[in-house]
């Protein structure tokens, strides 16, 4: 409600930020990968977020015309706008992030629920190394969580599906 004639990029940053979205699709306490002393990798970070801000909140599945039609291949067939690696890459932006805490040393897993202030960056837990995401764009090693998720929902924003696929949403759910 408080965005409604506001702006969709300051939607999408608070969207990610709410913790009941956090909890819901489950990048609340979503924490960088985990190697074990051989350079296994133990743990991933969860995709859920990633999959879901790309499929259902910017750009859609397929490659879009800017009046909403399909963009399609030699063949016919829809062009994906993304793939399981820019879901996989996309995914650690949103690691690290947990609830909000006034405490002077806060704890990732320990904190205690706050659903009415944004969630905060637990720097320890944020996967700071190379991603690259939506359109081949790439997010430079240690920038850090803010300017990691501030870079994807731009690009996210930006991004010349967004515009077609949103509004072509707005139509379908609002005019009938």
């Amino acid at each position: 409600a408080r965005h409604a004639f506001g702006n969709f990029r300051t939607l999408l940053e608070d969207v990610t930020l709410s913790p009941v979205m956090g909890v819901y699709l489950s990048h609340l306490r979503n924490a960088k990968a985990t190697f074990n002393a051989q350079g296994v990798q133990l743990t991933f970070p969860d995709e859920n977020y990633a999959r879901e801000i790309m499929q259902l909140f910017t750009v859609g599945l397929n490659q879009l015309h800017p009046d909403g039609s399909l963009v399609l291949d030699l063949s016919g067939l829809p062009i994906p706008v993304y793939d399981q690696q820019t879901i996989a890459e996309t995914a650690k932006v949103f690691t690290g992030w947990g609830f909000a805490s006034t405490a002077t040393s806060p704890s990732f897993y320990g904190a205690a629920s706050d659903y009415l202030n944004p969630m905060r960056l637990y720097p320890t837990y944020h996967d700071n190394g190379m991603k690259t995401i939506i359109g081949g764009r790439q997010l430079p090693a240690n920038q850090g969580g803010l300017q990691d998720l501030r870079d994807t929902l731009d690009a996210l924003f930006q991004h010349p599906n967004t515009g077609p696929f949103i509004s072509r949403q707005l139509i379908q759910r609002l005019v009938t």
